[in-house]
Order: C-alpha cells, then structure tokens, then sequence
C-alpha cells in the first residue's frame, strides 16, 4: 500500500479494548496514515499512545474533532457513535463504526470483506462492523450459502469475557483466586453491568448476554439474527441463536447446525471452507485437532473445524467455530474496511 495516497486518520475509543487493537493493526499493516488523531472520552483525554515510535496524546472527542479526517474508526460505545458520527460525517469523513448504532440501519452497509465487501460503496458516510459473533459465522459460512444455499442456521455461542470489556476480564480473574481459595465472591460485572442481579463467571457458564427482549432472546441473540439475514442479503434464512457467556479471556467459539438448500458432498464442503478469504480448516478428528480458542487468541483468522453431516438430516452439517472476538470480530474487521477504502481510493 507505499503508493497509495496518505489519510488522515482518528480512532474514537483509542484507550478502549478495542481501540488499542485498531491502532496496533494500523501500524502492523503499515496503513498509509498522514496523520492520526486519538480521541477518547474527556476521562482519558491526556493519555499518551504509542505508534510508530511516536507518542500521540488523546484528546477528547468532541462534535469539532473530525475536520480534515478522512477516515475515523469508532469502537467508543453505541451512544458515543450516534452522537459524534454524524457530524464526521458532515466533515466530509467516512466512519467505520464498531457498535451497534447503525447495525440495523437500513441507509449503513453492515459489512465483513470476507462476505460482503461490494457494500462498502453503498455508503453514505457510515459503514458498520457487525457484532463479533455474526462476523466469524457469516465468514465461514460465505461459501456455503454461494455454493448450496442455506435456509436454517442454529447457533450456540461461548463467547469470552473480554467480550465485555476489561473490567469483565478482571472480574474473571479475580473471582477464580477467591474460589479456588474458598473465600465468597461477590460478581459486580456480569452478566450486564447495568441490571441489578449479577452471576460469577469463574467456573461457571452464564446463558445471558446483554438484556432480554420481552420475546425471551437477548439483544446479543437478537443481533446475530438479524443481522446475518442482513449481510447474507437473505431474509428467507431462519436463524435462531442462544448466546452463552464463558470463563475464557480471548476467542469466541461456536457450534453451528446449518441446512443447506441442495445436497452436498461433505469433502466438498471442507474444500470450500478451507479455500475460503480469512478461513482455516482444523479439522482431523483421529488426530484431536480442532480449532481452540488458545490458539485463535491473537489471530485474524476464523477458524473452523468438527465438519460433519447431521445424523437426521441429510442436507444439514454441524461445525464449530473460533475466532479472536477483538480481532476479526472488531479490530480488524474494521481495519480491512478502511485498507478497502484506501485502496479505492
């Protein structure tokens, strides 16, 4: 990318999780940044951030921070995203969105390179990351869905705590010394930090991600839902998903039932997943080798393994999933949009 033009760049949410993420990849991947803005609450205004062997201090974001950026990258939470993101978008800047602000949004392309990347130019200032559980799914199941046609999805998720953010990790961390030695634990974070009852993580697997919607799914279900129909471009997928919160640090993991519209040859399929952009087949059961969320942490790939057909229905498989959730189900997802936009550019 040496010869492409120079950007000005701001990432929104720079001392986040997230942010740290998106500003490591941009310096690994040498994207061709004139100039890059910190941003963050007026909490962490101040900090210095190292990148490319210079500190940068964050500011804070504010409705003035954007002009002359040509490209922001948000992951500073739902409110800050519909505050702010329209008036970068007023600056004449292109914003790739990490929340879930304008997922559903009828006018923003929901967007995985892997799976969708012709929608980046149907932008009309705004462009979103999906949640990081659709993102791994929908990429490993691109080249089915081209291949056969899918017209069911069942998803069982085990999603990571830092899913939740940092102080979900410490939660975890904290609560595992005090039972292993046998001291009370009380939880402060989880399952979701603004409701009143709260459950320990630590040994423990909690069936509740985000809150209830009054028809029994949680909002993180409610998002893979719908928002797969929207990046396959398919409302005729039934998909149903239940979303469960475990004590792993890094890497979501999924066991995916999926029926296929046409008959397969399950070599085939394999074929296909592991020829696919972004994908790596792990996948040798006499061998014990299958994809682990330990070894997707720190990776940008998806990762899928336990490929086999169903035992009652001949037209449907059964997979699991890995991939790191701040990687390719935030971080990067996002960082290839805007190397896409660069290169359009």
């Amino acid at each position: 990318m040496s010869n492409q033009k120079l950007f000005n760049v701001a990432v929104v949410g720079a001392t986040g999780a997230v942010g740290e993420q998106i500003i490591r990849l941009l310096e690994e991947r040498n994207f061709p940044i004139k100039e890059l803005k910190l941003l963050s609450s007026a909490r962490s205004a101040g900090v210095k951030l190292a990148f490319k062997g210079q500190e940068i201090t964050v500011q804070e974001a504010t409705p003035e921070s954007f002009q002359g950026v040509e490209i922001a990258l948000f992951s500073a939470g739902g409110d800050v995203s519909k505050a702010l993101a329209p008036h970068a978008v007023k600056a004449g800047t292109i914003c790739i969105d990490n929340t879930s602000a304008y997922r559903m949004d009828p006018e923003t392309p929901l967007v995985v390179p892997e799976v969708n990347v012709d929608k980046i130019n149907e932008h009309k200032g705004i462009i979103a990351n999906p949640n990081c559980s659709t993102i791994q799914m929908v990429a490993a199941l691109k080249p089915l869905y081209d291949r056969f046609g899918i017209s069911k999805i069942i998803v069982s998720t085990y999603q990571a705590v830092s899913g939740a953010g940092a102080k979900a990790i410490n939660e975890m961390l904290r609560q595992s010394k005090e039972v292993l030695e046998g001291r009370e634990s009380n939880p402060d974070i989880l399952p979701v930090g603004s409701l009143p009852v709260k459950h320990q993580i630590a040994f423990n697997a909690i069936p509740q991600i985000d809150k209830f919607h009054e028809n029994g799914f949680t909002n993180e279900e409610m998002k893979m839902i719908l928002e797969t129909k929207k990046i396959m471009g398919d409302e005729s997928i039934d998909v149903t998903a239940t979303c469960v919160r475990i004590p792993v640090v890094y890497g979501h993991s999924e066991s995916v039932y999926v029926e296929l519209k046409e008959d397969f040859d399950i070599e085939e399929v394999k074929t296909l997943i592991a020829n696919a952009p972004g994908i790596v087949l792990v996948d040798n059961p006499a061998e014990q080798q299958y994809p682990l969320a330990t070894d997707a942490a720190g990776k940008l790939e998806t990762f899928v393994g336990r490929v086999r057909r169903d035992l009652s229905n001949p037209r449907a498989l059964n997979m699991w999933i890995v991939s790191d959730n701040l990687l390719k189900g935030a971080a990067w997802n996002a960082v290839q949009i805007a190397e896409y936009i660069a290169i359009e550019q």
